[in-house]
């Protein structure tokens, strides 16, 4: 069963947008979507909340996540999310088959 995880970036002065920019550009985004176990990496950007972008993170399993949680690239992230100044919120669900 795999596993869905939404997490809202939220920022000031057009941050979370920057944070979304800077892990395109640099091919962060790319290598976690080449991770094993890694079925979906997507920046959404709401309509009515210009300091919010969502990310939807999608994993095979449980294990699949908690091995990119302990990754390198995981300490890229986490630098940018500093870098940035930004706030999460994170909901995980479960994929209905």
């Amino acid at each position: 069963m795999s596993l869905v995880i939404n997490i809202y970036y939220r920022g000031e002065n057009g941050m979370a947008k920057l944070f979304a920019k800077e892990m395109t550009e640099r091919g962060i985004a790319d290598r976690v979507r080449r991770e094993d176990g890694n079925l979906e990496y997507e920046y959404f950007f709401p309509m009515d909340d210009e300091e919010t972008v969502l990310l939807i993170d999608k994993w095979v399993n449980q294990e699949a996540l908690d091995k990119h949680h302990k990754s390198e690239v995981m300490k890229e992230i986490a630098t940018l999310r500093d870098k940035y100044h930004l706030h999460m919120k994170v909901y995980k669900y479960t994929e209905i088959e």
